[in-house]
């Protein structure tokens, strides 16, 4: 159907646009670099809780689970994901630990976006050397047992 002021085209995903416009690679360039200022000088710096319930502040996670409990490992890769992709340096630092990220990442690196993986796999080759570890299988989700009225 041709687009019509009742039914305009579909506006293009925001990667053609990108790849579209005059300064494309300079936009997907300076997203990079956003993520890259963040980055520590070392995975050493990552000296963030290894077990507990984390609370990130709402800067990080603002919606949804607010606490997370390292020993479930579906809400550690939770928490990882997100402070990847939304903490500043010094919430990578305090929130991620380096153990945890370098044992997780063969399943974190699918589980962020190809910018965040670029972007710590080409600062730091220890992650980088991991990229051909296939990830964990992941956890089972654990089954709800319905319970019923009582009888009576």
């Amino acid at each position: 159907m041709p687009a019509t002021p009742q039914h305009p085209a579909p506006a293009p995903p925001l990667a053609d646009a990108a790849a579209n416009s005059g300064s494309g690679s300079t936009d997907v360039e300076l997203y990079r670099e956003k993520f890259r200022r963040r980055l520590p000088d070392s995975l050493v710096e990552l000296r963030g809780p290894a077990e507990g319930v984390v609370e990130p502040p709402t800067t990080v996670v603002w919606s949804g689970l607010r606490a997370f409990d390292l020993a479930n490992e579906r809400q550690r890769m939770s928490l990882y994901r997100t402070v990847l992709a939304e903490g500043m340096r010094k919430d990578l630092c305090a929130l991620l630990n380096r153990d945890i990220l370098l044992r997780s990442w063969p399943t974190l690196r699918i589980l962020v976006s190809t910018t965040v993986r670029g972007v710590w796999e080409d600062r730091f080759p220890e992650l980088r050397a991991l990229a051909d570890v296939p990830p964990a299988r992941p956890p089972a989700r654990r089954r709800r047992t319905h319970q019923g009225p009582a009888a009576a």
